[in-house]
């Protein structure tokens, strides 16, 4: 594959519900494009884009896959994401290395919620975006429908650049409002120009109007030869809507048939010819490493490297690969290169350019480029890599937090570290996924967008990694404190055969402010207490607290006051003055009205506004504290406060109440009490528990 100058480079997300037939039309255009040469098929397991064993076992997108075409001297590079909204972190790595969008929804559907959802984002960050209306070959197609519903969540900026000749089984063309000309379809997705059928004469008059009048809304210059005139030609025409998808003012829509292939090349045709490239965009923005201040740069092949690394993976005989986006410069093989994100340098092995599964390999990637890297040792997902001469640091892709945890364990004893090795290679490939070991609870938690990403997650580790593992609701991890407070003695007295045991201390027990934690007040005078003891009657108190004494979770939030205390010249030892610490500290908090305290989070759920009224009452129902709503577009932003013990399952009963258009955010928060009722509960529980180990 050659190389082509920065702006002929046409680099493209495929977006949209899952189901809409994003890969499917992917294949379609590959095979068009002859860049493959027979048009794979998801149903089959032969698509060369969702080609990874989940994917093939799931019959859909899980990861984002990359395919480079040529075509009417373009270069032409599809991002096909995923559609499901637990691989969103897929979605926004594709999204942040393209330079425009295509968004793929169904002719008998429309609209979808996942194309909802996505397009959102990708007007978020305000991307030049072509819409494509697939499968206009099925028997309940509906091109005017869909169209309808696009125009209903996009408004009229979403203008049709053909019109379709017939739909299901009579797809027979399109009229193409661009060129001024029919297209007629034949067998294996061929086509032929004819003229407009005349029942069709009229429709193209008023979209070719309408398409003017916008394009020429896009330039000063263009707007005031169409008034001149009264109509731009074809050149100025093209040159419009580049200028409105850049604009973002106008988002083309073809329809096409990837099972067919009808329309693919006209699809082809028209990517090629009003996408922008990176050029058109305008220059990159960053941060200069180390100042920190603001900076741009424009996209050339003669200028300083600027590269990102927007997705890890690996495979078995590959191993690491990492799929780079350069916008400006060149990338080469065997080069040293600057990792401004880390303040690295960084060794480039090897690159390649993909099509799928299929990879070549390349010397160099240049400006515009989207390729694969190898055996990088210091670099990972979100990095900058540029020249040390010249450093630049490109703003970071805002992957979004985990929403569901899982407590994690192997099936089989004596495979903790194998499944630590394997959740650590899947961490570093996919951001939206975390894990950690709980020292509280003793549990290893994963952290991921919902339950179908974390049971993609479990097959991963089984796939590649051999380890069996179970997922398991993570245990909450309450906290006890006191309300009162308590003055006792701790003694203990132990009398053997030989040297004896002797270690006797009194304390005053009270609560503490919020977030204190602990804390150990010394009023010992006189000498009634060794000094060289007093560590210890800490240490003992430590250790108990640690245990609680209500239900086994550490306590929190008090003050002991030694102030007394008795020794013996011979008996006293530190072990024995631990004891009688801890002996006092069981005392004391017993009689001090221990308490159950509970976690909370502080979540952030963004929701149209027709689903406030379920999403209110769920909330009031999990014990949930309203802080405060926001209006965003037409969407409603609620803050709110939510014991996290009520929040395991929360990532999916919002996505059932919203039909899938709720989503929310949380991050940990506070410690409140638990309410009695509850904590009788959380008691009986972990009573139910300690018997279950007395049994081991």
């Amino acid at each position: 594959m050659k190389t082509y100058p920065p702006n002929d480079h046409r680099n493209v997300a495929l977006i949209g519900h899952g189901g809409a037939g994003k890969t499917s039309l992917a294949e379609a255009l590959l095979f068009r494009a002859k860049a493959t040469s027979r048009q794979g098929k998801v149903d089959d397991g032969s698509s060369s884009l969702d080609y990874l064993p989940e994917e093939q076992r799931r019959k859909s997108s899980v990861s984002l896959a990359v395919a480079s075409i040529e075509h009417a001297d373009k270069k032409i590079t599809f991002i096909d994401t995923p559609g499901f909204p637990d691989f969103e972190a897929e979605v926004m790595a594709g999204l942040h290395a393209a330079d425009s969008a295509l968004l793929v929804v169904s002719a008998d559907a429309g609209m979808e919620v996942g194309s909802e959802l996505t397009w959102r984002k990708a007007s978020e960050r305000k991307m030049p975006a072509a819409i494509v209306v697939n499968a206009m070959d099925k028997e309940t197609a509906n091109s005017a429908a869909a169209l309808a519903s696009l125009r209903d969540k996009i408004g009229p900026k979403a203008t049709a650049l053909q019109i379709p000749i017939g739909s299901g089984p009579g797809f027979t063309g399109v009229v193409d409002v661009l060129h001024n000309e029919a297209v007629n379809f034949g067998t294996g997705g061929s086509s032929q120009k004819t003229d407009v059928p005349e029942e069709l004469r009229s429709a193209l008059e008023e979209a070719r109007n309408s398409l003017m009048e916008n394009a020429a809304e896009s330039d000063e210059e263009l707007m005031n030869k169409y008034f001149e005139d009264g109509a731009l030609g074809e050149e100025d025409l093209i040159r419009g809507v580049r200028l409105g998808m850049a604009n973002g003012e106008l988002y083309p829509v073809f329809f096409a048939s990837a099972e067919t292939g009808q329309g693919t090349k006209e699809v082809l045709d028209g990517l090629a010819a009003i996408l922008p490239g990176p050029n058109d965009l305008g220059a990159v923005e960053g941060v200069h490493p180390g100042s920190e201040e603001r900076e741009t740069r424009d996209a050339k092949a003669d200028g300083p490297l600027i590269a990102r690394v927007f997705k890890t993976a690996s495979e078995t005989h590959v191993g690491e690969m990492f799929f780079v986006r350069v916008y400006s410069g060149r990338l080469g093989a065997g080069a040293e290169v600057f990792n401004a994100s880390r303040d690295r340098s960084e060794k480039v092995s090897q690159l390649f350019t993909a099509v799928g599964k299929n990879r070549t390999d390349a010397s160099e990637l240049s400006a515009g480029d989207i390729g694969i890297a190898v055996k990088l040792r210091t670099t990972g997902t979100n990095d900058t890599l540029c020249d040390r001469s010249a450093p630049f640091k490109l703003d970071p892709i805002p992957f979004l937090g985990p929403v569901i945890d899982f407590a994690i364990m192997p099936t089989k004893q004596g495979e903790e570290d194998k499944m630590g090795t394997g959740l650590q290679r899947v961490a570093a490939e996919d951001p939206s996924f975390q894990f950690r070991h709980d020292e509280e609870t003793r549990q290893t938690i994963v952290s991921g967008m919902g339950e179908t990403h974390l049971e993609m997650v479990v097959a991963r580790l089984k796939e590649r990694f051999g380890v069996s593992v179970e997922l398991n609701p993570p245990r909450i991890p309450y906290r006890e404190t006191i309300r009162g407070k308590a003055d006792v003695q701790g003694r203990h007295k132990k009398q053997t055969g030989g040297r004896g045991q002797f270690g006797d201390v009194y304390i005053q027990m009270e609560p503490t402010a919020h977030d204190e934690g602990f804390k150990f007040v010394n009023k010992i005078v006189g000498g009634s207490i060794p000094a060289r003891f007093i560590p210890a009657v800490e240490k003992g108190i430590v250790e108990s607290a640690a245990m609680g004494v209500i239900a086994g979770y550490p306590m929190v939030d008090f003050q002991v006051t030694l102030y007394d205390g008795s020794y013996h010249n011979v008996d006293s030892s530190e072990a024995a003055f631990k004891v009688a610490g801890s002996l006092a500290f069981k005392k004391a908090a017993q009689e001090c009205r221990p308490t159950i305290l509970e976690p909370y989070a502080s979540v952030k759920i963004t929701v149209p506004k027709d689903y406030m009224g379920d999403v209110m009452g769920d909330m009031s129902s999990r014990r949930g504290k309203i802080q405060g709503m926001d209006t965003v577009g037409d969407e409603q932003v609620i803050n709110a406060q939510v014991p996290m013990g009520e929040m395991q399952r929360y990532a999916m009963d919002l996505r059932a109440m919203t039909q899938g258009r709720g989503r929310f955010e949380r991050n940990f928060s506070h410690y409140e009490e638990l309410p009695r009722d509850q904590q009788e509960k959380v008691i009986a529980e972990s009573k139910k528990e300690e018997a279950v180990e007395a049994k081991k």
